[in-house]
């Protein structure tokens, strides 16, 4: 079993009267996002200002590594802060210093790197955020969505080892939020660095998070994959999160994952009962990557946004679509059978036009990769089973340009 790099035993804090853990036990395991859910006031953020040191429990242990922080000397202690970075819940920026200065600022502080390296180390993870051309801006004159991802390029300045992000996506619309959100997917993925999310941006955190600790009453009341809290018959779980949901994913407008998976239930029920055929397709975003880092991660959510928009415009009144991730899509055509999902791919590939996916003048040099797979649902199948079918058949692959 996988040791965990951050672990908590029965961990205990109070502020007075205010009993805001009560032996709380959970885990981070090395380079994967962690995500805290939880009711507001219930020490989430609590529970990252422990990590990193900023407070002590009242009683229980909090360890790195295997090793107890209680048990840490001075030296120790100073070296395993500087394995964090921190993304505030409000980016805290400073409106008297400009963008540059911002970023730097960890560098000057905690390293004796010389002044032409800091200046090389910021200017090049600007480069990665596609902040270079505001380096002398002000913070106050920046947008919501880039004063996060200039807070998110400070957090990163340091090549941390942990990532502490506290509500990063609070005041954000669909978009920005959706962009924060693949940011630190795609960052995260891209320098394996460990991560600890408090969200209530439910089930969004789910497509980039690989474990979730929910708490309540300052206890840890779940702990485990997105999918298995999704499925829990805990009524308190469920009451949870069937309360953070929306009715529809705000980006998309498309259901949510969960009732996607709820609708191919039904479709096998009904399969079973009166044995009529019914196919799944998966749309997969081939180049959203690409699109994010040419053009910055809002741009690619607006392009998945419209195309979302765009693709319920094709399909029949019965046909279902639900976000299935951060790049997918899935389709659930009743009474349909292999073959004419077939047709409906093909369908797709001729019928998609540019304007439907490009609304603005600025993402008219996007060339949009989207790749179809198809399958036919069984009566003893799992939707698990179609869609690795879908995915994995050569001859069910279409792949579309909207170029």
């Amino acid at each position: 079993m996988k040791q965990p790099l951050i672990e908590f035993k029965n961990v205990s804090k109070s502020f007075g009267a205010n009993h805001v853990l009560r032996g709380a036990s959970f885990r981070v395991f090395p380079g994967e996002v962690t995500t805290l859910i939880g009711k507001s006031g219930s020490g989430k953020s609590v529970m990252l200002r422990l990590i990193i040191g900023l407070l002590a429990p009242d009683s229980g242990e909090i360890l790195f590594d295997g090793r107890p922080l209680a048990g840490m000397n001075k030296q120790e202690r100073k070296a395993f802060k500087r394995k964090f970075s921190y993304m505030f819940q409000g980016s805290a920026l400073f409106d008297s210093m400009t963008v540059f200065e911002n970023i730097a600022l960890p560098l000057m502080e905690r390293t004796t790197l010389p002044k032409a390296e800091i200046q090389r180390r910021v200017r090049d993870k600007m480069r990665q955020l596609d902040l270079h051309q505001i380096e002398d801006k002000n913070p106050a004159v920046l947008s919501g969505g880039m004063k996060k991802r200039v807070a998110l390029a400070r957090a990163l300045v340091t090549d941390p080892e942990i990532v502490l992000f506290d509500e990063p996506t609070t005041g954000l619309d669909p978009i920005r939020k959706n962009a924060v959100h693949s940011l630190i997917s795609d960052y995260q993925k891209r320098y394996r660095f460990t991560s600890v999310v408090v969200s209530h941006e439910i089930p969004d955190v789910f497509y980039i998070s690989q474990h979730i600790a929910m708490i309540d009453q300052g206890r840890i009341l779940f702990e485990g994959s997105p999918e298995e809290i999704q499925n829990v018959s805990d009524a308190n779980i469920q009451s949870f999160i069937r309360g953070m949901e929306s009715r529809r994913d705000e980006l998309t407008g498309l259901s949510h994952r969960r009732q996607g998976e709820r609708r191919f239930s039904q479709e096998i029920a009904r399969l079973k009962r009166h044995n009529s055929a019914f196919s799944l397709v998966l749309l997969v975003f081939e180049n959203l990557p690409e699109i994010n880092a040419k053009m910055g991660h809002e741009a690619g959510q607006t392009v998945l946004k419209e195309f979302a928009i765009g693709l319920q415009k094709h399909l029949r009144v019965t046909d279902t679509c639900s976000r299935y991730g951060m790049d997918k899509i899935l389709m659930l055509l009743p009474d349909t059978t292999r073959e004419q999902a077939h047709m409906v791919c093909s369908k797709l590939t001729h019928e998609f036009r540019r304007t439907e996916i490009a609304p603005s003048r600025s993402l008219e040099s996007l060339c949009f990769v989207v790749r179809a797979g198809f399958a036919e649902a069984m009566q003893d199948n799992r939707i698990e089973d179609v869609l690795e079918r879908a995915e994995t058949a050569p001859d069910t692959i279409f792949e579309f340009r909207i170029c």
